[in-house]
């Protein structure tokens, strides 16, 4: 029989980071498109708020209460209070369509959706068609009056949330269909926080001003104003600016150290920073996920002195479970042979393991040459989705990530493709399956499939291939046009191209890869 170990079971939780970042941290600040403010006057704040759910809206432990809103401390608050009442806080991805926000507030049962001012009207509009949503507040002078009208909430009232408990629930598109829900736990997030702050993670400490351009409805922000607080760096927002002219002057007036966004940010960002249009040397790091990087961007930052960091993550995992750092085993190559190094994917963080398999479950050899299916495991892996069962995503413990890699000796690794034919632009995913069906309701389509090919600026965008119906050959501005009321206007192809026949498979299914090698030579701004 084991021997029970002698040591206190404090539970793993977002009030601990919280009591920590009001207290040992008050003189940290926050910086947002509005001012300025304390670690201390934000605590104050999201005590007054915490007060405002249970008091005036009457929100219970387990309920679920919407943001749809861009970078900002108000945002924030919302990150603190929803948890430490016992509730869960689900951010809403604002670049959605209509239909799909409404079916995952929905699908959330979200009681309560606070918005962006500029945002309120949207989601107001969309609430209607949602029963379960019995308030939309605005994040501007309609919650002010409620804040100066509320008495913090003292800390030692809080309820005591078990560390097993949701706290966040974030939808995601990375699977065919509609977005899934991944709901996390106060422990997952809490050890993600831990993992995000090691050395051999993205490392941070007290002394960084932290920049997420990640938008903090996209999988927490990646789970950068949790870790922030825990070690106490400060916070700037961007709000919903993220175009290079502002970037680079919240960089140079704030004197930003760490920053982190998709590659496309990076990219557009570069040009200025080459023509020291911006100083940008108060950055140490940069880290970016989403999509792999190029080789040639790597570079780029290396020569300005900024540290470049790949990481590689999913609403699924946390979101960040991989880093890119060489290991030990790399001490002594040349410049040119560490970025052969750094293009690659990484190694799994410490607390999540990682595997390759056959298409019938066995693990693969680790020799850097076998492709997979790439797996993972942790305390901060979803187990399943939310009001979804497990389906084919999960098995014996694992989650299937849906990404093609190999892995060597040391457990670094290479995502080398996508399982299912999903287009990743500018870090987000756009279904091909669903562009598709809508193109097929197209009067001029009479057969239509969707690819992504590179993009200079994107990564990747959708490409509509489409067979022309009842003589007419449907023009890129009608196929768009046409779309434009059905998803997401980042959605749109960029290019159609006819041809008189969509390539099948055996079994009757479209010919992706064949589709691929036509267009091989294709390449969009």
């Amino acid at each position: 029989m084991t021997l029970p170990g002698l040591m206190q079971p404090t539970p793993l939780t977002l009030r601990s980071i919280f009591d920590r970042m009001r207290t040992i941290h008050a003189d940290g600040e926050v910086v947002d498109v509005e001012g300025r403010r304390s670690y201390g006057d934000l605590a104050e704040r999201v005590l007054r708020l915490c007060t405002v759910l249970t008091d005036d809206l009457g929100v219970r432990p387990g309920d679920r209460v919407g943001s749809f809103a861009y970078n900002s401390a108000r945002h924030l608050e919302l990150y603190w209070a929803v948890p430490l009442v016992g509730a869960v806080l689900h951010t809403v991805n604002v670049r959605l369509f209509d239909e799909q926000i409404a079916y995952i507030v929905d699908h959330a049962g979200d009681r309560f959706v606070f918005a962006d001012e500029a945002l309120a009207s949207q989601m107001s509009d969309i609430a209607e068609s949602v029963p379960c949503v019995e308030r939309t507040l605005a994040l501007g002078d309609e919650c002010e009056a409620l804040l100066a009208s509320a008495k913090p909430a003292r800390p030692d009232a809080l309820p005591e949330v078990p560390e097993s408990a949701a706290f966040g629930l974030c939808y995601t598109s990375g699977t065919t269909g509609m977005p899934k829900g991944v709901l996390h736990s106060h422990r997952a997030m809490y050890l993600h926080a831990m993992g995000t702050c090691m050395a051999d993670s993205i490392g941070l400490r007290e002394h960084d001003r932290v920049l997420p351009i990640v938008p903090m409805f996209h999988a927490f922000g990646w789970g950068l104003p949790y870790a922030a607080a825990l070690t106490g760096a400060e916070l700037l927002l961007h709000g919903a600016d993220s175009s290079p002219v502002a970037v680079g002057s919240l960089i140079e007036r704030e004197r930003a150290t760490v920053g982190a966004a998709v590659p496309t940010i990076w990219k557009d960002l570069l040009p200025s920073l080459r023509a020291a249009e911006v100083d940008v040397s108060s950055l140490r790091l940069v880290f970016v996920g989403g999509s792999a990087s190029p080789r040639a961007l790597i570079e780029a930052y290396d020569d300005l002195g900024i540290e470049y960091l790949q990481v590689w993550g999913m609403t699924e995992t946390g979101p960040l479970a991989c880093a890119s750092r060489p290991r030990r085993r790399h001490r002594g190559m040349s410049r040119g042979q560490l970025l052969d190094v750094r293009e690659k994917t990484g190694t799994i963080l410490p607390g999540v393991e990682a595997r390759v398999v056959a298409d019938d479950g066995a693990a693969l050899p680790l020799d850097g040459a076998a492709v997979g299916e790439l797996e993972v495991r942790g305390p901060w892996i979803a187990s399943s989705y939310f009001r979804d069962g497990t389906g084919d995503r999960f098995h014996d413990g694992w989650l299937r990530t849906g990404d093609m890699a190999s892995m060597e000796g040391d457990g670094y690794f290479r995502i080398v493709d996508r399982a299912k034919d999903l287009v990743k632009s500018g870090g987000e995913w756009i279904s091909s399956v669903e562009l598709e069906g809508h193109l097929l309701g197209h009067p001029h389509v009479a057969d239509a499939a969707v690819i992504g090919v590179p993009s200079k600026r994107w990564d990747e965008r959708p490409v509509a291939v489409v067979v022309a119906a009842n003589g007419a050959a449907p023009t890129l501005e009608s196929v768009r046009e046409f779309l434009a009321t059905k998803v997401a206007k980042w959605w749109l192809p960029d290019l159609v191209v006819q041809v008189d026949e969509i390539p099948k498979t055996s079994v009757g299914k479209r010919d992706t890869k064949a589709l691929r090698m036509q267009l091989a030579g294709v390449e969009l701004p």
